[in-house]
């Protein structure tokens, strides 16, 4: 998975990844020219006692070392840049990926691990990339490049690498061999800790309404010590590698010595040649060393390479039509209408037992008000999800003026909706971005119309920034009707053929709802509501009566109150409470 990642996302920066090779060769052959002409030094000019010769040594040495640093620096620019440039493709391929899901997608992974995905996993990709293309592309060249200039010193004192290369590569893989499933569970509880932090945050009203703040920090607490733990984990293992590794390195130098001592007793090498090979193999030894370092990050990437991939590849059950029937050529051409149709349309959730939804079959007529009422689990929301293609039906057909949906390209489709769900969520930013964002373009003046439909503009005009009052992240600035108001003139302020409300005047008193009602009745569209009250819906022209999924009444609000048992029942049970 990882190289698979690394292989889509880096194809953009090949030229870019080809000169950091290039100079990263460069700059591993000017340090391995160094230890040779350190030892011409000593054997030509320090022990002769040739100070011309030691000049003109030192001058090159001096000329190799610049064009090694030169090297050096421009390589790490374009490293930088590369793995940076990856990390932000990255980000936007996975944000764009979970902007195509449909919800069902959406709640099979759940919120914390799509942050974790987009964020924490992200950059432990793009740390391994970074640390690859700034030090581990010159590692393996100053080893083989090491080896070879090792062999051109000694032969003989060459043969120490046999033991010691691969005696650090098995440390090297029982390091990571320990390492991987401790990263696996990292991840994992690294998303449990997100979850935690986002319901806290979320809740902190409730929390502190029943007075649980000890029991949340108990709860976190807990899942934080586990993330603790882990990392202690892992931190001993690598903590316990490199002194390992620092241990066969200084071992390996003592055993040169030795042996390049003896051999020039004996005549067979010169002091200048030894010094080389101990500088050569320090290379050779801390290239290895740096692929240590760098290779105790790879089984956390790969993990989260895994986990990125996972999403990436995973394809929205809501899919685009091949060849889509465009909105302007329904009803003959004259555009659309905006007549909803449920042909025996059914819905079942992945893995459950029953399905939520079962035989639906109603239209909902331009100009008209359908109102759908049911008790608490009996499909209401999941219905008008079908829709806007939230969902698609597992059996039957949603139409829209009389094509099925999923023949409707969905940015299409989304123009003719408008949608306030059960929770009237606003986003960061001021009254009218919010409202933007139902119509880009939309003036000051379809604002404030939207408003006063909305039964919105009077508490807007009330405040001294009026459209440009501030918007806390989820409204929390506002009340839970304001926010529901100004939901609803999101909604509206494009005008579109079908307005569907989830539940969305629950938080109004009896006096705006009744206004706002009367308002929406002037809008030109299909208006489809779910409520729970029957004062919100008694003056619709059909009312839908969902039991178990099924509808088991349906007609005006005298009808089903001389005819349905299950209407009858709600109706009582509200006038009880009332």
């Amino acid at each position: 998975m990882l190289l698979k990642l690394c292989r889509q996302h880096l194809r953009p920066y090949l030229g870019a990844v080809a000169a950091l090779i290039a100079l990263q060769l460069l700059q591993t052959i000017a340090s391995l020219f160094l230890p040779t002409l350190n030892a011409d030094i000593i054997d030509h000019g320090v022990i002769l006692g040739d100070i011309d010769h030691i000049w003109r040594r030192g001058s090159v040495m001096l000329a190799v070392s610049l064009a090694q640093v030169i090297c050096a620096v421009i390589a790490v620019y374009f490293g930088t840049r590369v793995a940076m440039s990856f990390g932000r493709d990255l980000r936007l391929a996975l944000f764009d990926a979970v902007q195509g899901f449909s919800a069902r997608e959406v709640s099979h992974f759940g919120a914390p691990t799509l942050i974790t995905r987009t964020t924490n996993d992200v950059q432990q990709v793009q740390m391994l990339v970074l640390m690859a293309c700034t030090i581990m592309v010159s590692a393996p060249l100053m080893l083989i490049v090491g080896v070879f200039m090792a062999l051109r010193e000694d032969v003989p004192l060459s043969g120490l690498l046999l033991v010691v290369i691969p005696v650090l590569s098995v440390t090297l893989a029982l390091v990571l061999r320990c390492l991987a499933p401790h990263f696996r569970v990292m991840q994992d509880r690294i998303d449990a800790i997100n979850e935690m932090v986002r319901a806290q945050i979320i809740g902190l009203r409730v929390v502190r309404a029943f007075v649980r703040e000890r029991r949340e920090m108990e709860r976190f607490g807990k899942a934080n010590e586990q993330l603790y733990d882990t990392q202690v984990v892992t931190g001993k293992i690598i903590a316990f590698a490199f002194p390992l590794v620092g241990l066969i390195i200084n071992v390996s130098s003592a055993a040169v010595i030795w042996f390049g001592g003896r051999r020039i007793d004996g005549g067979g090498m010169q002091i200048g040649a030894l010094t080389a090979f101990l500088t050569y193999l320090m290379f050779i030894l801390t290239s290895i060393m740096i692929s240590t370092l760098v290779a105790t990050m790879i089984p956390r990437a790969i993990v989260a390479a895994r986990r990125i991939d996972e999403v990436l590849t995973t394809g929205t059950s809501v899919t685009e039509p091949a060849q889509p029937v465009s909105i302007t050529s329904l009803n003959g051409g004259a555009g659309p209408r905006g007549e909803i149709t449920f042909e025996n349309v059914g819905f079942h959730y992945p893995g459950a037992d029953e399905p939520v939804l079962s035989g639906l079959n109603f239209t909902a007529r331009p100009g008209t008000v359908t109102a759908i009422i049911g008790a608490t689990g009996a499909g209401k929301s999941t219905l008008l999800s079908l829709m806007p293609r939230l969902f698609d039906p597992t059996a039957g057909r949603v139409l829209f003026d009389g094509v099925d949906l999923r023949y409707l390209a969905t940015a299409e489709l989304g123009t003719q909706l408008g949608l306030v769900p059960q929770q009237a969520f606003l986003f960061s930013g001021t009254i009218a971005s919010n409202l933007r964002y139902g119509l880009r373009e939309a003036t000051e003046e379809q604002m404030w119309a939207a408003l006063r439909i909305a039964q919105g503009a009077d508490f807007i005009a009330e405040l001294p920034e009026r459209l440009q009052a501030p918007v806390a992240q989820g409204g929390t600035t506002l009340s839970g009707g304001q926010r529901q108001r100004l939901a609803i003139a999101r909604a509206i302020i494009r005008r579109p053929r079908v307005l569907l409300f989830d539940d969305s005047f629950s938080a109004l008193d009896a006096v705006t709802d009744a206004r706002l009602r009367a308002a929406l009745r002037a809008v030109d569209a299909t208006i489809i509501m779910v409520a729970q009250r029957v004062a919100t819906i008694q003056e619709a022209d059909e009312i839908l009566v969902l039991e178990h999924g099924r509808i088991v009444g349906q007609g005006t609000h005298s009808e089903l109150l001389a005819t349905n048992a299950t209407y009858q029942e709600i109706v009582a049970s509200q006038e009880a409470q009332s």
